[in-house]
């Protein structure tokens, strides 16, 4: 397929893409038309959020606080401006295409929200350039950089580059039911040290009538869940990485140790494998966990957030605060995680980069840092908490929230990222079937050689393979 060459998959898919299948994202801009008269500047922002729709949060935040406190700033200094939102309420991969034609185009928004495993793709394409060249050196003065930290500003770099600035991030963590924990004999402060732990505690959970000890999200029912919340957190865990540069590791010993745990858990009735083959096999996980027939759940701070809560959650939890325990992710045993790390995370979130062909880079650079400031994020969360790309904003929110507290002090520093690479996509479905493979018999050798084969497939041959 040629996709780790450069300008790949991503313009393959912009020259094949047809207007028709852009319906509902609005129609292109050009920012270098700068709009407007008597020296007045314009700008546009788009994100795939809509008012009333999906992600309508994120909409009305920019359009009802970020747009007019920039603008009245920008009139006190004397600059006139004007800024409009472009929403967008479809699929992410029809908003990624829509951005890509219009870059293609060298039009499109002013700035953007990418999908973090985006960056590389649209780097490789030369659809965004390096932060620097857009904005200038000073971009490198801008007092926001100083707390966002290395770990959490490498979501935006690729090849050595900053492209953007992170818009939030988030952590995996094993999730405990201490109810069951306690019927079990297991500790409530549970933190395993290795996966034989993790084992061991499951299967004393099976003791349990009617108790699912442990979900590992495994198939392709689950798609990037499985990725994300299992395999790669492992893998680092085991001291492996998937890919190196632009190239991708394939039949290895640590992605054979990967399938092993696998095999250890659904092989051994220590999780449900029918459970891995349903389309809606994850939500019922989240119930089960709920309702207290579930141990352990690896997932990441979105279960607690947004699941789990006892106000607004899809599958509320009452006395969540008290019920439910968070532990690190072990490595495979003491100092075998990636760089001799003890526990692994792994994290995603989104990417605000700016239009290489804008007209206003001055002010479009500083509407970005507008859009990362401590006020404004501590305005778009209000009440609520949510780990936030800026340390300090991390600090003044998350106290509130002990489980949010620990993913920002414990599981980030530890925390790796996905790959930005064209072939990302491809890649994680070949790792879901091997996993799925694995839940199904097949031994985690015959796997981890299926899977190097479904890369020389995917990959277009064996160059672009390690193992």
């Amino acid at each position: 397929m040629g996709v780790i060459a450069r300008r790949t998959a991503l313009t393959a898919a912009v020259l094949g893409a047809g207007s028709a299948a852009l319906a509902g994202c609005g129609s292109p801009l050009d920012p270098r038309g700068g709009g407007g008269g008597d020296g007045e500047k314009a700008l546009t922002i788009a994100t795939n959020a809509v008012p009333g729709g999906k992600n309508a949060d994120e909409a009305d935040w920019i359009m009802q606080w970020v747009i007019p406190r920039f603008v009245r700033r920008q009139r006190a200094k004397g600059v006139d401006v004007r800024v409009r939102f472009l929403p967008s309420g479809v699929d992410d991969e029809q908003y990624k295409t829509k951005l890509a034609l219009d870059l293609k185009a060298h039009a499109g928004p002013d700035i953007m929200s990418l999908d973090g495993i985006w960056v590389g793709e649209f780097a490789q394409a030369e659809y965004i350039r390096p932060l620097r060249q857009v904005a200038g050196p000073g971009m490198a003065d801008w007092e926001g950089w100083r707390q966002i930290s290395a770990k959490v500003r490498s979501l935006a770099r690729f090849e050595g580059e900053l492209y953007g600035i992170p818009a939030g991030t988030d952590a995996r963590v094993l999730y405990f039911h201490k109810p069951l924990f306690r019927k079990a004999g297991l500790p409530a402060d549970w933190q395993p040290r290795s996966w034989q732990e993790i084992l061991d505690a499951a299967r004393k959970l099976k003791r349990l009538e009617g108790v699912t000890p442990l979900q590992i999200n495994a198939g392709t029912a689950m798609g990037e869940a499985t990725t994300m919340q299992g395999v790669l957190p492992l893998l680092a865990g085991a001291g492996g990485r998937i890919a190196k540069g632009d190239r991708w590791y394939g039949d290895t010993p640590e992605l054979r140790a990967v399938l092993g745990f696998y095999r250890d858990v659904y092989r051994h009735g220590l999780g449900d494998p029918k459970l891995q083959q349903e389309a809606k096999g994850r939500d019922k996980s989240f119930e089960r966990f709920a309702e207290g027939r579930l141990g352990i759940l690896a997932e990441g701070d979105y279960f607690w957030r947004d699941v789990i809560s006892p106000e607004t959650g899809t599958a509320p939890m009452k006395h969540r605060d008290n019920d439910v325990g968070f532990a690190l992710i072990p490595a495979r045993a003491r100092r075998e995680g990636t760089g001799g790390l003890d526990h692994v995370s792994l994290s995603g979130g989104a990417v605000h980069v700016l239009n290489p062909h804008t007209r206003h880079p001055q002010q479009a650079f500083e509407l970005l840092t507008a859009l990362h400031s401590a006020a404004a994020l501590k305005a778009r969360l209000g009440d609520a908490a949510m780990i936030t790309e800026r340390d300090d904003v991390n600090d003044a929110v998350l106290d509130k929230d002990p489980m949010l507290r620990f993913c920002a002090d414990k599981a980030l520093p530890v925390t790796t990222f996905r790959p930005p690479l064209a072939a990302y996509t491809a890649v994680s479905i070949a790792l879901q079937e091997a996993t799925a493979q694995v839940v199904a018999g097949r031994s985690p050798r015959r796997a981890a050689q299926a899977y190097r084969k479904e890369l020389e497939e995917v990959l277009g041959g064996s160059d672009h393979i390690i193992g």
